[in-house]
């Protein structure tokens, strides 16, 4: 990657994190709070990869299993910490391990046992993510919309009175 690209997305980031500031004081110690994880985790996340993609020529897949946790939790982490969703954010920690485990499966040996547990960290993964965003989705629906019980309202009363005349 060229560094006028490398600047030019970081001024870009830069400009667009400026222009969503409300009035808050942003300084080098906001900029580390909020992207340590674009600092730190996702860059060693980075260098596994080179070294397998690029050092070692692809003989030592196993340097593709801390690569890819430490992307996947970087991404995670730097998701979480731009819009302050911790809560629902967690299960990409379990996912973490599986990407893992699935790009050292990809660009391993394949062996086909390594599917047991990348599908079932992936699963439960995402079943958790489901849970809790449709958990979310259904607590601001319910407790902090009056339309949805009013919307509730007038269809069990239109179930009520426009009965067929069978009944």
């Amino acid at each position: 990657m060229k560094i006028k690209t490398i600047g030019g997305v970081l001024l870009l980031l830069l400009g667009i994190i400026l222009l969503l500031n409300q009035g808050e004081t942003f300084g080098p110690g906001k900029i580390f709070a909020y992207f340590w994880p674009s600092l730190f985790v996702i860059p060693l996340g980075l260098l596994f990869h080179w070294l397998y993609f690029s050092v070692t020529e692809r003989r030592v897949s196993g340097l593709l299993i801390p690569g890819g946790v430490l992307l996947t939790a970087g991404f995670v982490c730097q998701v979480a910490m731009l819009l302050g969703n911790w809560e629902y954010m967690w299960p990409g920690f379990i996912l973490a391990p599986a990407v893992g485990l699935f790009e050292f499966y990809w660009f391993g040996k394949r062996n086909k046992w390594l599917l047991i547990p990348i599908n079932i960290l992936t699963v439960l993964s995402l079943l958790f993510f489901i849970v809790f965003s449709f958990g979310s989705l259904f607590d601001v629906l319910l407790t902090k919309q009056p339309y949805f019980a009013i919307l509730l309202i007038i269809g069990g009363a239109a179930i009520l009175t426009l009965r067929k005349k069978s009944d």
